[in-house]
């Protein structure tokens, strides 16, 4: 990706798509340096990795009244946890996305007389920070059971995990049911495996996995689900990464 301007940036919320009233969106990680400077440091200070964060923190133009808009889903997500991924660009299959479980902390609206309804707020991390990548595009609605694009990440080293963010945005029908999975296998996929499995999804919300650290040699993942009920259809994006 070369240097771009920043005119399409997307925001999802743990059940909600917030790029249509955000105007900024801003993210920092950060490692805390712990002084281990001693009588052998060679009059430098030395300095050791301590614990990371991250944080992402938005900013836009307030709207209510469903809870897909901005103020339900804030006050909704406000005090919890969950996921939120961010992309600098547009959410397409492969797009780079940074995603993490995290808290929203804050939730800040209104402003003086005359100007548009702001809004802004900001998430804390809970788990590591993921560069990693869209695998499944908001704008396709999912009706029946299938799966996604199959996305080359490599190999996963041993200590290293895969991620995965899963946001239901809507859901529509009669008892419609959605259960995720992410699988791996070779870029063909004749043998998938079962990596991740979320829990079953009957509403708009967001669910975030991540494997158990173990190595695993399968380079190519995508994302699956099993849909059931009487006409259902979902609309959902979902990120993965190793980390």
């Amino acid at each position: 990706m070369s240097k771009f301007t920043l005119l399409d940036a997307r925001l999802f919320a743990p059940g909600a798509d917030l790029s249509g009233a955000s105007n900024k969106i801003e993210i920092s990680a950060e490692i805390e340096d712990k002084d281990a400077t001693n009588y052998r440091s060679g009059g430098w200070k030395e300095v050791l990795g301590g614990l990371g964060s991250a944080e992402i923190s938005g900013e836009g133009q307030w709207e209510a009244g469903d809870p897909a808009l901005v103020d339900n889903a804030s006050w909704a997500d406000l005090g919890g946890r969950g996921p939120y991924t961010v992309c600098p660009a547009e959410a397409t299959v492969g797009g780079l996305a940074y995603f993490t479980q995290g808290l929203r902390c804050d939730y800040k609206l209104g402003d003086a007389v005359g100007e548009v309804a702001p809004w802004s707020g900001t998430i804390k991390s809970s788990w590591p920070l993921v560069r990693g990548q869209i695998a499944h595009p908001l704008g396709q609605a999912r009706t029946v059971t299938g799966t996604g694009t199959a996305l080359n990440l490599g190999a996963i080293l041993a200590g290293r995990r895969l991620y995965a963010a899963l946001h239901i945005v809507s859901a529509s029908g009669t008892t419609p049911s959605i259960t995720a999975r992410i699988e791996s296998g070779d870029a063909a996929f004749a043998t998938p495996t079962t990596r991740l499995t979320f829990a079953a999804a009957t509403a708009p919300g967001g669910q975030i996995l991540r494997g158990d650290g173990a190595a695993l040699t399968d380079t190519h993942y995508r994302l699956a689900w099993t849909i059931s009920g009487t006409t259902p259809s979902f609309m959902l994006a979902a990120s993965l990464g190793i980390r």
